[in-house]
């Protein structure tokens, strides 16, 4: 009888890193979120706010280079 153990493709760190880069991506675009008008004839100058122009995309990017390490990073 063969022994078929299943190996996974990382370690359980570059798991727990993986997973903490998707969580930070999608506070990005959860801080992204909002700043719409609820009447489409009056502009809302809230969609051009610090919050959505600059700290959200920052965020993300930041997420994609942790997910981008967690998948590069060797394992021991």
């Amino acid at each position: 009888m063969k022994n078929n153990t299943q190996e996974f493709l990382f370690d359980k760190v570059n798991y727990k890193i993986l997973l903490a880069g998707i969580a930070v991506i999608a506070l990005g675009f959860i801080l992204m979120s909002g700043g719409g008008s609820e009447d489409p004839n009056v502009f809302n100058e809230d969609i051009f706010n610090f919050r959505r122009i600059r700290l959200a995309p920052t965020t993300v990017l930041i997420g994609f280079g942790i997910t981008i390490y967690s998948i590069l990073k060797s394992s021991k």
